[in-house]
C-alpha cells in the first residue's frame, strides 16, 4: 500500500534528505533533480526501484514551477529541443543495445564535465541561435539521454553557451523536462521490472516512494526558488556551471565505480 513506507525508516529518512537537496537544485536551476536524486538514492536502494518514482516527482516539480516559467519560455529553442530529443533518444537506445553502457556513460559524462569546467574557467563557446544549432543541441541531448540517461545535463551544458537570459534558460528547461519526463513515465508504465518481470516498473512501490518523497521535494523547490529570485544573472550562470560540474562528476564517478565492479 502506498501509505506504508517502502523501506526501513532510517533509509527513508536518508532518502528524504537527498530529495530535499535535489529539490533545492531543481528550484534554483530548473534541472538536476533526477541526477542528484538517483545518484544519492542509488547508494541506498536499487536504482530500478526509485527511478520511476523520480519521473513522477520530476513531472510534479515541472507542474509546480510551470505557471511562473511559461511567460519566460523561449519557444523556438523548446520546439527544436523536443524534436531532437524525440528523434535521437531512440537512436541512443539502439547504440546502447550494441555497445556496453558503462564506458559510454563514462565518455559522455567526462565530455560534459570538461565542457562545464571550461565554461566555468571563462572559456566562451557562444552558440548562434539558428535552427540548425537548436536542432543539433536537441539531437545531442536526445542521444545522451538514450545512451546514458543524462540528456538533461547535456541540454544544460549546451544551453549554457547560448545567449538565453537566465530566466529564459531556466523556464525552457522546466517545460522541456515536463515533456520528456511524461514520455519516460509512460514507458515506465509499460516496461516490465526485470528481464523476466511481468509487472510494470510503475507499480504500488513506485507510488509509495513518490508519496513519501513529494513533501521533501516541494520544500526543496520552494527554497531553491527563493535562492533564484535573489540571484543576479552573472551569479546564476556561475552557480549553474558549478552544479553542472558536480552533477557530471557524479555521473563519471558512478561509471568508474561500475567499471571497477
Amino acid at each position: 500500500m502506498p501509505l506504508f513506507p517502502p523501506v526501513a525508516i532510517a533509509v527513508l529518512v536518508a532518502g528524504v534528505g537527498i530529495v530535499f537537496l535535489a529539490g533545492i537544485v531543481r528550484g534554483f536551476a530548473g534541472f538536476g533533480f533526477s541526477a542528484v536524486s538517483v545518484a544519492g538514492l542509488s547508494l541506498l536502494v536499487a536504482p530500478a526501484s526509485v527511478v520511476p518514482a523520480i519521473f513522477i516527482l520530476e513531472v510534479l516539480a515541472s507542474v509546480t514551477l510551470l505557471k511562473s516559467a511559461l511567460p519566460h519560455v523561449d519557444w523556438r529553442w523548446l520546439g527544436w529541443l523536443v524534436l531532437g530529443n524525440a528523434l535521437f533518444s531512440p537512436l541512443g537506445i539502439l547504440v546502447l543495445a550494441s555497445v556496453p553502457e558503462t564506458p559510454l556513460r563514462l565518455v559522455i559524462g567526462a565530455l560534459l564535465l570538461a565542457a562545464a569546467a571550461l565554461q566555468r574557467r571563462g572559456r566562451s563557446f557562444d552558440l548562434e541561435p539558428t535552427r540548425a544549432v537548436r536542432f543539433a543541441v536537441g539531437s545531442i541531448a536526445g542521444l545522451a539521454n538514450g545512451i546514458a540517461a543524462i540528456g538533461g545535463i547535456a541540454v544544460a551544458v549546451l544551453l549554457g553557451t547560448s545567449r538565453l537570459p537566465p530566466v529564459a534558460l531556466r523556464a525552457t528547461l522546466i517545460v522541456l523536462f515536463l515533456v520528456t519526463d511524461l514520455y519516460a513515465l509512460a514507458w515506465s508504465a509499460l516496461v516490465p521490472a526485470g528481464a523476466h518481470g511481468t509487472s510494470p516498473l510503475l507499480g504500488p512501490a513506485t507510488l509509495a516512494w513518490a508519496l513519501w518523497l513529494t513533501p521533501a521535494m516541494l520544500a526543496g523547490i520552494a527554497v531553491g526558488g527563493r535562492f533564484f529570485a535573489g540571484t543576479s544573472p552573472t551569479t546564476f550562470r556561475r552557480r549553474v556551471l558549478d552544479l553542472l560540474i558536480v552533477v557530471a562528476a557524479l555521473s563519471v564517478t558512478r561509471a568508474l565505480i561500475d567499471l571497477a565492479a
